[in-house]
């Protein structure tokens, strides 16, 4: 009778109990009690099951949102780099265009160069000018005596006959901004000449103008040309010298790439 006891519920070991009288009342007491506290303790791990269940939930939502989140923050740089793709492959494409482009003017002013060095030997050989192409810049560098008397702006006859030779190449150049460059060395103007040219600044830029006004009147699209004087600022050689006077008193003839203008404009 007592094993079948213990392993009854607790319900019926209460109720056998009343019925049988297998224990006391004070041990049906205490098996009451039992039950009441076993009960409690699984009502609280129910409640803190509950507890751990919703706080589980409460996680899972907050990381369903983070995915979310996360999901849409991939597809915006996915789409940023989809994007900055094509313009990478525009710009590719601008810069193969941009460097064939480059390259035949390159190969233009190669001719240019050709075309100045065969018409002007003569010169060249006298040392009283200098062709040089770097790339896409040309410069045809005149010593002063081959264009003008000393202190004075007006172009000479010889020195026409020149500047004609240059002006005829110069008239078939569409691509390019021509610049005129007047320099001078560092002795003063003398007294006699400061009434004109007060300085070598001004004796230095009548000078430039008078060439671009010539070779505009050859033929060279005045759009093209620019005129600028330097005075004794720019000079090449040293004014120790006689010689490196001489150099230094020049007017240059730049060619230099149209956009390269268009940059200088936007600075302004």
């Amino acid at each position: 009778m007592n094993t079948r006891c213990k392993h009854t519920p607790m319900v019926l070991v209460l109720t056998a109990v009343l019925v049988s009288g297998c224990v006391s009342k004070g041990r049906y007491r205490a098996l009451e009690s039992q039950g009441a506290a076993e009960r409690a303790t699984l009502q609280q791990q129910v409640a803190a099951l509950d507890g751990q269940r919703k706080e589980l939930e409460s996680q899972k939502s907050t990381l369903e949102e983070e995915l979310a989140v996360q999901r849409a923050e991939k597809q915006r740089v996915e789409q940023e780099l989809a994007t900055l793709n094509e313009r990478l492959a525009v710009v590719e494409r601008q810069a193969q265009i941009t460097s064939a482009q480059k390259d035949e003017e390159i190969k233009r002013l190669k001719g240019t160069y050709d075309s100045l060095v065969k018409d002007l030997e003569g010169e060249i050989k006298k040392g009283e000018i200098k062709v040089t192409q770097i790339r896409d810049r040309l410069s045809v560098n005149l010593v002063e005596k081959v264009l003008f008397d000393s202190g004075r702006a007006e172009i000479k006859p010889a020195g026409k006959g020149v500047l004609k030779k240059v002006g005829d190449i110069l008239k078939t150049v569409t691509d390019k901004q021509i610049r005129i460059e007047g320099s001078t060395d560092n002795v003063p103007i003398g007294e006699k000449l400061r009434e004109r040219f007060p300085t070598n600044w001004e004796l230095s830029t009548q000078r430039a103008t008078n060439v671009l006004r010539f070779l505009e009147e050859a033929g060279v699209a005045g759009a093209q040309l620019a005129a600028v004087g330097y005075g004794p600022y720019r000079p090449i050689a040293s004014n120790d010298t006689p010689e490196g006077r001489a150099e230094n008193r020049r007017i240059e003839i730049v060619l230099v790439p149209a956009d390269v203008q268009e940059v200088l404009k936007e600075l302004e």
